[in-house]
């Protein structure tokens, strides 16, 4: 990547992290992203998604019908940040921790390398830039429900990962990230004074028994190569040294690879949370959220990812990685079309990038964000080189 073009990429990143907006308020994220690309050139910049957009650039090596998208994400986390870098964020309370910032920039600069390289390929690149990978509503689910991704082939993700050495490629078959869903729960019990407790049903102690017996789960029901996790991720009840305290609510998150383990989760975390409450005379209110999918890696995009990598950062650079147990809404993308969500490896000393997703002193080495936007343009133009197939795959 020429140098200019890198710096504009980088300024754009850094404009980004100085502004963050939360999941379904990045008003001022998008018409800025919407501004850069027109001075780029890109003349039809469409508004998608409630606050994304989304750029088309079409192929001249000839006709063809064939559509690959990339998406990149755009929106913050509510985190204060400590990073400590000069372009910190200027929202307190609000955070681009997690690389989003990064993603847009890596995004934009692969729109301005496919639209230079339009004789290279046949067909249209479509860039998303996605908002609301972080909370509901998902971003990811109104992509699809606005038939974004009804006349497309293939798509790509990226993702920062601060795990792996900057400027490195990770990628893998198969499930790579983990459903998401949540949980809500309400043990209802009887007050009584807490020098009598016989008086009373505790709420508390059932909840603390509840969380104990989740966990056995994993722990004890799910083949260990069968990845999922349970955990309880808030517990609020009572108030007075006193009381035994009336309602206690629970709350928490299941993340597995497979449907069917996911079912199971769903199943058992009912029959368990139920089952206790009626053994202790209490009742219980279980509200449970089906969040976004595990997104899965199609074998055949994973290959394109290689070759790109390869050409970009050196085949030695191109890890064959295990995926993670985060989530994310890339999902939808991967059920609706063949898909590959790859990962930039971030992780330096010299650039202080040492620091976990969602943590306040979360950064980026910049000098990987060129490699990735090289990778993601390169893996479009391999998709879409001549010659190929030009009938969709149903």
């Amino acid at each position: 990547m020429e140098p200019t073009l890198e710096r504009r990429m980088i300024d754009i990143r850094r404009h980004l992290h100085r502004n963050p907006e939360l999941s379904n308020e990045e008003r001022e994220t998008q018409a800025y992203l919407k501004q850069v690309l027109e001075e780029a050139g890109f003349e039809t910049v469409k508004p998608v998604a409630g606050f994304g957009l989304a750029v088309e650039i079409v192929g001249a090596a000839g006709p063809s019908n064939r559509k690959v998208v990339i998406r990149a994400d755009i929106d913050a986390l509510p985190i204060n940040e400590t990073s400590g870098v000069p372009f910190t964020s200027e929202r307190p309370g609000v955070m681009h921790a997690c690389g989003h910032d990064a993603h847009a920039a890596m995004g934009y600069a692969a729109a301005v390398l496919l639209d230079r390289q339009k004789q290279a390929f046949s067909g249209t690149v479509r860039l998303i830039f996605q908002p609301a990978e972080e909370a509901e509503p998902l971003g990811g689910r109104r992509v699809i429900e606005e038939g974004l991704l009804d006349d497309v082939d293939a798509a790509i993700g990226i993702h920062v990962d601060p795990y792996t050495p900057a400027g490195r490629v990770a990628v893998g078959t198969g499930p790579y990230t983990l459903a998401c869903d949540t949980f809500d729960v309400v043990v209802s019990g009887n007050s009584a004074h807490a020098a009598k407790p016989s008086d009373g049903v505790d709420a508390l102690a059932i909840a603390c028994s509840m969380v104990t017996e989740l966990q056995k789960i994993v722990s004890r029901e799910i083949d260990p190569y069968d990845p999922l996790v349970v955990s309880i991720t808030g517990i609020e009840g009572g108030g007075a040294y006193n009381v035994i305290a009336p309602e206690v609510r629970l709350r928490g998150t299941i993340r597995s690879g497979h449907e069917k383990t996911r079912q199971k989760a769903w199943q058992r975390l009912r029959q368990i949370l139920e089952s206790l409450a009626s053994a202790h005379g209490a009742s219980v209110d279980i509200n449970l959220q089906r969040g976004e999918p595990a997104v899965v890696n199609a074998p055949e995009m994973v290959d394109i990812i290689q070759r790109a990598g390869a050409d970009v950062v050196g085949r030695e650079n191109v890890i064959n990685a295990p995926g993670w147990t985060a989530a994310d809404d890339f999902a939808f993308y991967s059920e609706k079309c063949p898909a590959v969500y790859f990962r930039l490896g971030i992780r330096s000393d010299e650039a202080g990038s040492i620091y976990p997703l969602h943590h306040p002193r979360f950064r980026v080495d910049e000098s990987a964000l060129a490699k990735g936007a090289a990778v993601l343009a390169g893996a479009a133009c391999i998709f879409l080189k001549p010659p190929f197939e030009t009938t969709r795959r149903p």
